[in-house]
């Protein structure tokens, strides 16, 4: 079939995983992948239904895409993914444009779908079983170049955090056997990746359904495939264990980087969203980690303006971020999501003084991160080329090892040209609170 489709990916990079395999399949049964909409006859959103920015950004990709049922040449519009997992029949009813709508485990179903629009139907599709991740039949598009892909271990969550819904929308934890996760990473290596990107909802609970293997034990094997750079991301604070942190730290292929969502440092917060921990422990995991890996780079996550939350817990957390001194740090103010123990939660905190609280704790990281920004002036660092800048062909962008894509800042490079994929040398010159400029050390391999 010689249909071009046109894809949407929104969200995660769980979900762009996904939208990975839905390409593959469309490859595999001929249709032609596009980049511009205005060519695609059929086009898919992949959605977030995670938060309500990221709702809103769904529902605007949506009314997007339909548009060009008009002004380009779709015949057809898919919405898939989390958004319609959590409101199938409020999408069918209110945006009539869509033309098939499906959930998070049917991405082997998304050609037959194609067809059965083309002939005619609507059709809303969602399985009773899960998704096959470790016998998915196809190939997926890797869509974050040659040099860099994402690797999804688990799917799913058992944790009942009370801001959040993804356990309704993806189902409990699930772990891929290990071989296949070994095996799709060999195959990313022979296609040229340079960095791999493990992830899942919860990628230090990998395992634990499983019989005789964790993280640090597929960390062991992972090692062993010819990958420069793996970088490991939502590791939960609950089984961030010492065992984990030595691989970190002796694992030359394993990125010195520790994602590490906390969302808050008062034990009060904390117990109300239904988290582990508290401002001293979560506080001495930090020093742990930073004690046995020397010069690690440390992200986190916070929610500000959580049902309840005092003006004294919120200046403990800026006193936390003072004190934790974290690399890199997101910052979200709390958004009430239906079906959600803290929706109905009593003391909702207004809107203004949550812009406040997130515009207050975005002051105190920021200065905290050009800190440690400003330090890497002069220094020479190995960076991971990504390609062109978007604003010039002339300016290059690349990561080094303490920033994770698409979250983490990036180096500019504007001396010497080299290729995506290249890792190089580069001589820092220049820090803002998230971007470096830095020069191109000449060195064997490098053209001018």
């Amino acid at each position: 079939m010689n249909l071009t489709v046109g894809l949407v990916s929104l969200g995660c990079a769980k979900n762009l995983v996904d939208s990975e395999i839905i390409l593959g399949y469309l490859q595999k049964d001929g249709f032609q992948i596009v980049h511009e909409p205005m060519e695609a006859q059929i086009l898919i959103v992949n959605t977030c239904g995670f938060i309500g920015p990221a709702k809103e950004e769904s529902i605007n990709s949506i009314l997007e895409m339909a548009q060009y049922k008009k002004t380009g040449k779709c015949q057809g519009l898919i919405v898939t993914g989390c958004l319609s997992g959590r409101y199938k029949e409020e999408l069918l009813d209110e945006i009539p444009e869509i033309d098939g709508l499906l959930g998070t485990e049917e991405m082997d179903k998304v050609p037959l779908v194609i067809a059965r629009i083309l002939g005619g139907q609507r059709v809303m599709e969602f399985s009773d079983s899960f998704f096959a991740y470790d016998d998915p039949g196809v190939e997926r598009v890797i869509s974050t170049g040659k040099h860099s892909a994402y690797l999804k271990v688990a799917e799913g969550c058992n944790h009942t955090c009370a801001f959040c819904v993804i356990p309704k929308i993806r189902g409990p934890y699930r772990s891929r056997q290990p071989q296949a996760i070994v095996q799709e990473a060999k195959e990313l290596a022979a296609s040229g990746v340079k960095e791999l990107i493990v992830i899942a909802q919860d990628t230090t609970k990998y395992g634990q359904d499983l019989v005789d293997t964790s993280l640090v034990t597929l960390l062991d094997e992972l090692v062993q495939v010819e990958i420069p750079w793996i970088r490991v991301l939502y590791t939960y604070p609950t089984f961030f264990g010492d065992e984990l942190i030595a691989r970190i730290a002796n694992h030359d292929r394993v990125v010195k980087y520790v994602d590490l969502p906390l969302q808050h440092a008062t034990r009060s917060v904390l117990q109300r969203m239904g988290r582990p921990g508290n401002y001293e422990s979560q506080l001495g995991l930090i020093q742990r980690i930073r004690q046995a890996v020397p010069n690690v780079y440390i992200r986190s996550s916070f929610i500000v303006g959580f049902p309840g939350e005092t003006d004294e817990e919120f200046a403990k957390l800026l006193q936390f971020l003072q004190e934790a001194k974290l690399n890199h740090c997101g910052i979200f103010q709390y958004s009430r999501e239906e079906d959600t123990t803290a929706a109905s939660m009593p003391n909702q905190v207004s809107e203004e003084v949550k812009m406040k609280r997130y515009q207050r704790a975005m002051e105190v990281q920021q200065e905290v991160a050009l800190g440690y920004q400003r330090a890497l002036i002069g220094q020479e660092i190995e960076v991971l080329i990504e390609g062109p800048s978007p604003e010039s062909d002339l300016v290059l962008v690349g990561r080094h090892r303490g920033q994770a894509p698409g979250v983490d800042g990036v180096v500019y490079i504007g001396n010497q040209m080299a290729s995506p994929g290249d890792l190089v040398r580069v001589r820092i010159i220049e820090a803002h609170p998230y971007d470096l400029v830095g020069e191109i050390v000449m060195g064997e391999g490098m053209r001018s």
